[in-house]
């Protein structure tokens, strides 16, 4: 786990925010935004994986590095492996990081702290959930629930991601944040995998991992950031990173 390379894809074909990689936060691109909080996590080079030549120029303007990508990619965990064929052909980096493209308040703690489940060598996949702590969020489909047992107070290994509000009973619940760490290797035999039938089900990429055998490990973490799928996400977005203000 000593040399951790991290991706962002970055697609401009979102259904319900087109453009959202342009879209302006504070004269800034969303995709600047994300791809400086990835620099602050200081765990490794941060390329952008984009689908579209707008963004590689935007992220180059901002002195950063991307990379062309396909724009038919079913997910992003494809874009991002297309992405590092690109620039780490010799295999340099062992541990992949995805970041989301439209995680615009991502803190630099989070990203370092998905790396930790990796020091088990039994982990393949690592990623991060925190604490419902809003009722309406509990049953929210668009808030997914991480159902895991407990390895010790800050690391649970991952036993079904969903939708619906789960496990049954009194107790926490836990909100799936999607960020992931992959050992290389991990990442190949994802990307090689067909979607499962969860996984279609769910609409839960993650679930692929679960059904093809594979371990994920969960680090706990004190809160979720932001993500933007709409206008109202957007806007939410705009406040949090109001100058002077912390995200």
């Amino acid at each position: 786990m000593a040399n951790p390379i991290v991706l962002i894809p970055a697609r401009m074909n979102s259904t319900r925010l087109p453009g959202k990689p342009l879209a302006d936060i504070h004269g800034a691109p969303m995709i600047v935004h994300v791809w400086r909080r990835a620099m602050e996590a200081d765990v490794g080079p941060v390329w952008v994986a984009a689908d579209d030549p707008r963004v590689i120029e935007a992220v180059a303007a901002a002195g950063g590095k991307a990379v062309m990508t396909r724009f038919d990619h079913p997910s992003g965990s494809d874009r991002i492996f297309e992405a590092l064929g690109a620039v780490d052909a010799a295999g340099v980096h062992d541990v992949v990081v995805n970041v989301q493209g439209d995680l615009p308040t991502i803190e630099g703690s989070l990203v370092r702290a998905c790396l930790a489940p990796l020091a088990d060598d039994d982990v393949d996949i690592a990623t991060l959930a925190t604490p419902i702590t809003r009722d309406e969020e509990k049953d929210d489909p668009n808030v997914v629930k991480a159902v895991a047992t407990e390895l010790d107070p800050t690391r649970l290994r991952a036993l079904y991601f969903t939708r619906a509000r789960a496990p049954w009973g009194e107790g926490r619940l836990l909100h799936h944040i999607g960020l992931y760490a992959y050992r290389r290797e991990a990442l190949r035999r994802f990307v090689a995998a067909p979607p499962s039938p969860l996984e279609r089900r769910e609409k839960l990429e993650q679930l692929r991992a679960l059904e093809a055998g594979m371990r994920v490990d969960i680090a706990l973490v004190d809160t979720a950031p932001l993500g933007v799928d709409a206008p109202e996400d957007l806007e939410r977005a705009r406040r949090m990173l109001a100058p002077g203000k912390q995200a």
